[in-house]
């Protein structure tokens, strides 16, 4: 797994617990399935498209630029 990929793993769920939201409600919010955040919280997404990972950063109120740093 790459620095990026697990920095973006462990900033979801780092921010999704901030919010105090499950898995499936950050899913509804963002409008994607909720295996998509499930892999990706996981690090098992090998690729998440800048869609994909602007609409959880969207969801969760932070910017894009928080959720890959």
């Amino acid at each position: 797994m790459s620095k990026v990929k697990s920095t973006i793993a462990g900033n979801v769920k780092k921010y999704r617990n901030k919010l105090g939201i499950s898995q499936d409600q950050l899913s509804k919010r963002a409008n994607l399935a909720f295996h998509t955040i499930a892999k990706i919280e996981a690090g098992t997404t090998l690729n998440p498209t800048i869609e994909t990972v602007k609409k959880i950063a969207d969801a969760l109120g932070i910017s894009l630029d928080d959720l890959i740093k």
